[in-house]
């Protein structure tokens, strides 16, 4: 039978999602907590690769048992969590087809990145600082250029595997957003202290956000054009683009899966 996981996870002490010699990954964790619970060892498969750092709310992942479970999926949700380190959660385990694949049945993913302009120590762990003004006007003008399908190959790391870097964007935009301990307990802000911008396609490359962000970044500040990005995108490669910002605020923040049959 095939099992559904809906999980988040705080990327901060762990290596990503996937599996690594010698670090912890949240695959890891979760499949070596499912062996001692179910006895076997179990393969989990996730929606997408996570780098170093990143965070996940709503990540879907699967997995399959040769039999019935040995207890109700409650049962093991609670004592999974029991297990896993605080890092990470499981939120449901479902039932679900057999042909089910949290990775390619995935129509859609999305991401949140997320800065802040001023010092604020409670932003630190899960945001971005910069410092220097930004125009975020001249900033979703480039982003727009992001919209359709492309060859990203320009902001994918050097060294993937994919077997190809098209992809295709359907949102990117940056917004304003007020944190809750300034909307909740009075912290001091202003308009425009902190964004967060949003990015959803059929499939990402590896770095491919961080990378897109830490260049838009380039346009906020105002070292290059909004129409910069068309060039980028249309004739450029990886050191064309800006650098890559830090993994630990991005967040996979949902996946959207076809319907069931």
């Amino acid at each position: 039978m095939r099992y559904k996981l809906t999980l988040s996870y705080d990327g901060g002490k762990l290596c990503g999602w996937q599996v690594q010699n010698n670090a912890r990954s949240v695959q890891g964790e979760i499949e070596n907590a499912l062996k001692i619970l179910l006895g076997n060892e179990v393969a989990v498969t996730g929606a997408g690769r996570t780098d170093t750092g990143v965070n996940a709310i709503g990540y879907v992942a699967h997995f399959s048992f040769p039999s019935e479970l040995p207890m109700e999926t409650a049962q093991l949700c609670y004592k999974l969590n029991a297990i896993l380190p605080k890092e990470v959660i499981i939120h449901a385990i479902d039932v679900v087809d057999d042909d089910f694949h949290a990775r390619f049945d995935a129509t859609s993913r999305e991401y949140h990145y997320f800065v802040h302009l001023k010092k604020d120590p409670f932003c630190e762990k899960y945001s971005y600082r910069c410092r220097t003004a930004l125009d975020v006007e001249s900033m979703n003008k480039a982003a727009r250029y992001l919209r359709g399908t492309h060859d990203f190959s320009c902001f994918e790391k050097v060294g993937g595997n994919n077997k190809t870097s098209i992809c295709t964007v359907t949102e990117a935009t940056w917004e304003e957003y007020v944190p809750t301990h300034c909307s909740m307990m009075g912290y001091p802000c202003e308009k425009g202290d902190y964004l967060v911008f949003r990015i959803r396609a059929d499939r990402f490359l590896r770095n491919m956000v961080r990378a897109i962000v830490g260049s838009m970044l380039e346009v906020g500040k105002g070292k290059k054009s909004p129409e910069w990005f068309d060039s980028l995108i249309k004739d450029g490669c990886r050191s064309d683009a800006g650098a890559s910002v830090p993994g630990n605020a991005l967040f996979f923040s949902g996946a959207v899966y076809k319907a069931a049959k």
